[in-house]
């Protein structure tokens, strides 16, 4: 049984503290010889911005050729999927913005074109992961990113109670996550516990 893991550092600043908690994730993962982890960094992907033009809604495809299709691949083929992102302006950055604007073919598969995203055995078997940092010490500043995130799951056939969160405030400059008093261990906790549910449920 292998495991596929897809992991997307979605900040614009290489090894920031969103990507830095991801790498945390993805540390837990290192000695287990039946997970593959492909990790893709949304600043070198090459993601246009959606056209709106809905032509998915009947070619069951983007019209745009980027570097979504392989991401698109890779969502479909993963057992769980990890998207890591710094609050911008009170929600996603702008590059796994995109990226979920993109996802739009998946939701006119589903529930236009009446679709399966994925095959029968493997619904209600994937997980998700949302991974986010923020400068600001605010209750609510991570608020807004949450529909966004769940709204991308969702059309990815990732259950809403098969969706979990790492998200830490208060934390700015470059590497600041790396000080904080939870969060390293937080996340490597995190990922265990991923893969021992994903173990459970595809041995079913």
């Amino acid at each position: 049984m292998s495991i596929r893991v897809l992991a997307i550092a979605g900040g614009p600043r290489r090894h920031g503290n969103s990507e830095q908690l991801l790498d945390c994730v993805l540390s837990s993962l290192e000695n287990e010889p039946d997970v593959t982890v492909q990790k893709v960094v949304l600043n070198d992907a090459d993601i246009r911005p959606c056209k709106g033009c809905n032509a998915c809604e009947k070619l069951n495809q983007c019209v745009i050729r980027d570097g979504m299709d392989q991401i698109h691949d890779q969502i479909i083929e993963a057992d769980c999927i990890i998207v890591s992102s710094p609050i911008y302006c009170m929600s996603v950055c702008s590059q796994v913005k995109a990226l979920i604007d993109r996802a739009q073919v998946f939701r006119s598969r589903k529930y236009v074109l009446k679709l399966p995203i994925v095959p029968p055995e493997r619904k209600g078997k994937r997980l998700g992961l949302f991974i986010s940092s923020a400068g600001q010490n605010w209750d609510y500043v991570f608020d807004a990113a949450i529909p966004v995130i769940k709204c991308f799951f969702h059309v990815i056939e990732v259950r809403d109670r098969d969706i979990s969160y790492l998200m830490i405030n208060e934390i700015d400059e470059k590497g600041a996550v790396l000080n904080h008093p939870t969060a390293r261990n937080d996340a490597i906790n995190m990922g265990t516990n991923i893969i021992a549910t994903l173990h459970e449920r595809l041995q079913k």
